[in-house]
């Protein structure tokens, strides 16, 4: 890679990270300190139990900002080349990154309403397609490097879809249970390793490279 390839590339990475820390760091500011009416034991605990949606919410949404941050981190780490062609894709997926401590706010605020259960979730829908559609275009042979398998191309882009895949399961269970309908987010990570390792224990055979 040449000098300006590597900063052009440096520069990309730092820029995503920077978004990734800020948006992960933005969820915790939503839960906003109690102030009991009294000072006793009792009150205190009332209140921070009033938090629990909130104290959920950031964990659940910590977990997939985290989740989006790793992926993104190993697909960008396997890149010798810089292609101009992903700095769009990279932006708008980052730009679902930042909306994503405003949805969880919503949905942290209203636990048990279908609606923000629903704009909580497509959020998370939308973010998992966007790094699905980055992870395709990254993952290309030119700019790839040397001695990366097209086993761990195929396991990466199946990761991908873990995301999707939970949110719209969470979106459809939203609609008779709203709340526990966030159990398969909190599975995520889950689901990943799963997807991992079904896919290398039944091999994979090369895929043609995406337009």
């Amino acid at each position: 890679m040449s000098q300006g390839q590597d900063q052009q590339l440096e520069r990309l990475t730092f820029f995503s990270d920077a978004v990734f820390a800020i948006a992960i760091t933005l969820l915790v500011i939503e839960i906003h300190v109690p102030h009991p009416e009294d000072t006793s034991n009792g009150a205190w605990l009332q209140a921070l139990l009033q938090l629990t949606p909130h104290f959920v919410g950031f964990v659940l949404s910590f977990i997939v900002v985290g989740a989006l941050w790793a992926a993104h981190h190993r697909v960008f780490g396997l890149l010798r080349h810089y292609d101009p062609g992903i700095v769009w894709p990279n932006l708008f997926l980052l730009m679902s990154i930042a909306f994503m401590p405003f949805s969880s706010a919503l949905m942290s605020e209203h636990p048990t309403e279908r609606v923000p259960e629903w704009f909580y979730t497509g959020t998370l829908l939308v973010a998992g397609l966007l790094q699905y559609r980055l992870v395709k275009r990254v993952l290309r042979t030119p700019f790839l490097k040397e001695g990366v398998s097209d086993e761990e191309i195929v396991v990466l882009r199946r990761r991908a879809l873990a995301l999707p895949a939970m949110a719209l399961l969470s979106g459809i269970l939203a609609t008779w249970w709203p709340g526990p309908s966030n159990l398969p987010l909190m599975l995520m990570p889950l689901i990943v390793l799963f997807v991992a390792r079904m896919t290398k224990t039944r091999g994979v055979e090369p895929t043609p490279e995406p337009e």
